[in-house]
């Protein structure tokens, strides 16, 4: 056994841990709940006219399998100039998210490993890209 495992010095030994917080608690008066919140009565609008993503420009896919040992890589690239180096960095991490595959931003483009053009489209799609290539 190692020497600093043998030595230990016990935090708090008269701690039982959880098992009475029950018992603790029963005799605390927390009051009365608060009130449920009002329902509002005119109709909250569609998701879909509140929400309406903004032009964020064009993209284009390609589909890559060269120098990779076989393995179809999805490239996009064609990003508008006014995308900053972090915000296309946060855009490829959402991307990995949502498609669930690894992926990497090099020099303007995002790469992303698998073949799935089609969950790639409708990510940028509803990120407010357009997206051409791949159809």
């Amino acid at each position: 056994m190692r020497p600093e495992k043998q030595n230990r010095i016990p935090m708090n030994p008269q701690q039982q841990g959880l098992a009475g917080l029950g018992q603790a608690l029963s005799g605390l008066d927390l009051g009365p709940l608060p009130p449920a919140p009002a329902t509002p009565s005119a109709p909250a609008r569609p998701a879909a006219e509140t929400a309406k993503p903004k032009n964020l420009g064009r993209v284009v896919l390609r589909r890559e399998t060269a120098h990779r040992g076989g393995r179809t890589v999805i490239v996009i690239h064609d990003f508008p100039t006014s995308l900053t180096k972090p915000a296309m960095e946060d855009l490829a991490r959402d991307l990995r998210h949502a498609i669930g595959t690894g992926g990497t931003v090099r020099e303007r483009t995002i790469e992303m490993q698998g073949d799935q053009p089609g969950k790639i489209r409708a990510f940028l799609e509803k990120a407010g890209f357009q997206v051409a290539g791949l159809a």
